[in-house]
């Protein structure tokens, strides 16, 4: 029998990896008990897992009814306008909702956006070290790892920064487990979502800017609901589920790969050395590491079964089944990382024998799209964090500190550290 998986766990949240060895070591596919009286076929394995992401048979459109039976009202028709998005979409739709926002993320526009994140974050660096000069302790998430990535995204979707602290709550809520939050909580961020993007692209269209969601607007509004779709470009409801896909994803991934770095370095202090002695290859191999190590994002979007689909060693996942590519479990499967649970930025270095390929933004047509950005926002936020803050320690001890939970984000919410 297969242990029960409960996301909500704050103790899973903090160290899932045990759980995922031991199920991998048994299957690297296997149907998994779920705490909400569910089942779901995870994946653990790194080629399965590959397998799975490129396989046109597993179906990126949610069932109809997943999850547990709920009647009609209003927080369920605001999510399932919002997630309306391409992550939730097969071939040809997705193909139409990517190249809409291809374009905002090409190698060109993310790599000149290099002084403007610099900027950002030499602004926020000198206000952590006011606040440490000042009490002594700071958080770094709240600090520098959330408001970074918010404030970067913020400026290439148009997104005012007055909003970030409401956007942050709502988009935790909705990402967590229902079980791990207040009663009501994720129905009420569900709703409060949807009413915040569709005043937001009601002012784009009033106000447009040179922003992205000023740009979708503009054009969904040009081409209109039935026409649009049909010419490819957005209807109303994708309009609303692409700008909670881009702000939720635009930076929730970043932060934690900010967050579970800083807490790798600082409990690693020869890596940390290492780091700051090498020099920019260095520093992007810590970023590489952190991907790996500690997957920011713990899982894909769930998939279905379209058919029958065989994966190896006997088994055979019927047709209309939910599955979920455990990415963080893939990426520490010890047949493609020698030593998968030690945090060594060197496997990542040019001249060395280089690992697999980690799977951390994804694989096959629904890879990350910010992927780009993700990295140079590590690459310059690290070495100017322990560059600016050269005696930072950590404030607590690093097996209390708690984690997101659920399957689909993973990353510190918390980070104290004090000055040295």
């Amino acid at each position: 029998m297969l242990d029960v998986l409960n996301p909500a766990d704050p103790a899973f949240a903090r160290d899932p990896y045990p759980y995922y060895a031991r199920l991998r070591a048994g299957a690297p596919v296997a149907r998994v008990p779920l705490a909400n009286g569910t089942h779901a076929w995870l994946v653990t394995g790194y080629d399965e897992a590959r397998s799975v992401l490129a396989d046109p048979r597993f179906s990126n459109v949610p069932p109809r009814a997943a999850g547990r039976p709920r009647p009609d009202s209003p927080d369920r028709r605001a999510r399932a306008c919002l997630e309306r998005h391409m992550l939730n979409s097969d071939a040809p739709d997705h193909l139409r909702l990517r190249r809409l926002t291809t374009a905002a993320f090409t190698p060109r526009r993310v790599d000149a956006l290099r002084p403007r994140i610099e900027e950002l974050t030499d602004g926020l660096l000198a206000q952590l070290s006011g606040r440490l000069a000042r009490e002594g302790r700071a958080d770094l998430v709240d600090d520098f790892a959330f408001p970074l990535p918010v404030l970067v995204i913020a400026e290439v979707l148009g997104v005012p920064e007055a909003d970030r602290d409401e956007l942050r709550e709502w988009t935790y809520r909705v990402g967590s487990p229902a079980d791990a939050l207040e009663p009501g909580a994720v129905q009420e961020a569900w709703t409060s979502l949807h009413a915040y993007f569709t005043g937001l692209i009601a002012e784009k269209r009033r106000r447009p800017g040179d922003d992205l969601f000023s740009v979708l607007a503009r054009d969904a509004r040009d081409s209109g609901d039935e026409a649009g779709a049909q010419d490819g470009g957005l209807d109303d409801g994708e309009l609303l589920a692409m700008a909670f896909l881009l702000l939720f994803a635009g930076y929730e991934t970043t932060m934690n790969l900010l967050g579970s770095a800083s807490l790798m370095l600082l409990t690693h202090p020869a890596e940390l050395a290492a780091a700051r002695a090498g020099g920019p290859a260095h520093w992007e191999a810590v970023a590489e590491e952190t991907l790996r190590h500690g997957s920011p994002l713990e899982g894909s979007t769930w998939r279905r079964t379209t058919e029958p689909v065989a994966l190896g060693d006997g088994v055979t996942i019927p047709a209309e089944e939910p599955v979920l590519v455990m990415l963080a479990a893939a990426n520490r499967d010890p047949a493609r990382f020698p030593d998968p649970d030690a945090f060594r930025p060197a496997r990542h270095l040019p001249g060395g024998t280089r690992p697999a390929p980690h799977l951390a933004f994804g694989h096959g047509p629904h890879f990350c799209l910010g992927a780009r950005l993700a990295r140079l926002e590590a690459a310059v936020a690290l070495p100017r964090l322990f560059a600016a803050l050269p005696g930072v320690a950590l404030d607590a001890d690093p097996a209390t500190l708690p984690y997101r939970p659920g399957l689909l984000v993973r990353g510190p919410r918390a980070l104290p550290v004090r000055s040295g």
